[in-house]
């Protein structure tokens, strides 16, 4: 990007990542479809967060040698760059190519970013495009999101309370501040 380029949000969705938590930290057993994030609301949610365009960046494993085509498909129609990887069997790939375009964005003063991801792999990487001049922030489950990425001092957004993604509420067991406290959701 130029100087005459318009500011943007880059959205890099882990979407590994995100699924492994909801499954095996959550649920403890793989979510069902309408427990799975509505991957429209994230890039609605970044657009009028920041007010500017949102490219959304869709992180897939495909080292098996077979691409989810149905799901592409889905993710083309709302919009997504779905970025399908492959590698070794002892490569994290999806992680290697997040940690690239995050190295990559520090070129394009304009870009501004949304990981989502629970991930403490990227906090290297994101922490290196702290500046004045951009904005970060961080989605996920925020009682799962890593220590190290929370100590970046970037907003973290909740991606259920926050963004809105689930269209059933979650299981989740979180600390309330008194002041939300509201006895009356835990007398039905």
């Amino acid at each position: 990007m130029s100087g005459s380029e318009e500011r943007r949000t880059f959205v890099l969705v882990d979407g590994e990542n995100i699924d492994a938590t909801l499954g095996g930290n959550l649920l403890n057993r793989r979510p069902n479809p309408e427990e799975r994030p509505r991957w429209e609301r994230l890039t609605g949610f970044a657009e009028s967060l920041w007010g500017q365009p949102v490219t959304g960046l869709f992180f897939l494993n495909a080292s098996t040698g077979t691409l989810p085509s149905s799901f592409v498909g889905a993710l083309l129609a709302l919009g997504y760059r779905p970025i399908p990887l492959s590698g070794s069997h002892d490569e994290k790939v999806v992680d290697i190519g997040i940690q690239r375009t995050l190295t990559a964005i520090a070129g394009h003063p304009e870009a501004d970013v949304l990981l989502v991801s629970h991930d403490a792999d990227f906090a290297d990487h994101l922490g290196s495009l702290v500046s004045p001049d951009r904005r970060l922030g961080v989605i996920g489950l925020r009682e799962y999101v890593s220590g190290r990425l929370t100590a970046l001092d970037v907003p973290v957004y909740d991606l259920e309370d926050d963004v809105r993604a689930f269209n059933v509420p979650l299981p989740r067991v979180r600390i309330i501040a008194l002041a939300d406290f509201d006895p009356e959701t835990f007398l039905v």
